[in-house]
């Protein structure tokens, strides 16, 4: 989910009722009746709307939002209303000059397009990747086993599912290293056609990015790769719904202590007239974003950059709680899939040549990562 396409207009006419300032046991109640409190922007108090209001409304309209109800960390809560993130580790990372192309080059060889053929072929015959939908979690179940095959020929990789308030699960890969210290990439792998019973294949947004990572992984499997940081593979439920599945991973890796020294998230890696990556500037540690565009002019060459607004990825959920984020993508927002959202999401729209582009950088990134 990436979009900028969006008329303020749109949110003056929406019947919700404003968050404003209620007590808990009016917040509570509200949520018992299966509403939901979103922000569209930092200014936004909050608006309660159902799930099905959140898909059809919001998402399938293309109007940023970040599902907030679940939120009770006052520090994140004051970067989605505009603040930065505090985290005495952002300012103590270096990010150093591009200087292991030679093993990363030997990797990025091995990476092809056969895999993600068939892997997005799969996802993008579900009917839909909704959250909460039972194709949502099928797909979900698909993904988990499909990565612990991908992961097999080496023993040390553990993958498990962080499980969720609803049925879809996130899954994540890990690759331990000889530093507990993590560097992360992700994907979210939830799609929607626009409503909740909507067909959405969702091959760009975003199983485009859910192959790159998966492609990238496989190579570091087979090749026995044994990082010294230790590498997570996320691929994220409920995107879709206000970035849900990344909030509560992120939420649980800062209260537990975790030490990340970057995650590089890939929404939408498909569809690209550039024939570029494109590096947006906006809810991401400027140190990071800086390193990953040398990382880029070093492998792939020249690169695309926007701003992509509020809530637009998985990336903010990690800037929010602190840890240093980046945010890659095929396009900027102009030039993106027009197809976004829809039904017409699908896999014959899908660029390989794109997706293989992204796949060398995922692998460029992890290797210069390997050293920080």
């Amino acid at each position: 989910m990436h979009f900028t396409r969006f008329f303020a207009t749109f949110l003056l006419t929406l019947s919700t009722a404003r968050a404003a300032d209620i007590s808990d046991k009016e917040f509570y109640a509200r949520v018992k009746q299966g509403l939901r409190l979103i922000k569209t922007s930092a200014a936004d108090p909050g608006s309660w709307v159902t799930d099905e209001e959140k898909i059809s409304n919001y998402t399938g309209k293309c109007a940023h939002f970040v599902d907030i109800t679940d939120i009770k960390d006052p520090e994140v809560l004051k970067t989605f209303n505009g603040q930065k993130p505090v985290n005495a580790r952002l300012a103590a990372i270096t990010y150093p000059a591009v200087s292991h192309q030679s093993e990363a080059n030997g990797l990025i060889a091995q990476l092809n397009t056969s895999g993600p053929q068939s892997w997005l072929k799969t996802l993008s015959d579900f009917y839909n990747r909704y959250y909460k939908s039972s194709y949502g979690t099928q797909s979900g179940t698909w993904l988990f086993n499909q990565v612990k095959s991908i992961s097999a020929p080496n023993a040390r990789i553990v993958v498990t599912q962080f499980s969720h308030s609803y049925a879809q699960p996130s899954v994540i890969a890990r690759i331990p290293g000889t530093s507990s210290n993590l560097v992360v990439v992700s994907a979210h792998f939830d799609s929607t056609g626009g409503s909740s019973t909507a067909r959405g294949p969702g091959a760009v947004d975003n199983a485009s990015g859910c192959v790159v990572i998966m492609e990238a992984l496989r190579v570091l499997a087979a090749t026995g790769y044994a990082p010294r940081n230790t590498m997570e593979f996320h691929f994220y439920s409920g995107e879709e719904a206000g970035l849900l599945g990344s909030a509560d991973v992120f939420r649980n890796y800062k209260s537990t202590g975790k030490n990340i020294l970057a995650v590089v998230n890939t929404d939408m890696a498909g569809y690209s007239p550039s024939g570029k990556i494109s590096s947006y500037n906006d809810y991401s540690d400027t140190g990071l974003l800086a390193y990953v565009r040398r990382i880029i002019t070093a492998y792939i060459g020249s690169y695309t950059t926007d701003t992509c607004g509020y809530g637009c990825s998985d990336h903010a959920s990690a800037y929010s709680n602190g840890f240093p984020a980046a945010y890659v993508c095929d396009e900027p927002d102009k030039t993106s899939t027009p197809y976004i959202h829809s039904p017409n999401d699908a896999y014959s729209t899908v660029s390989f040549t794109t997706v293989l582009r992204h796949a060398k950088f995922t692998m460029a990134f992890l290797i210069e990562a390997n050293y920080l």
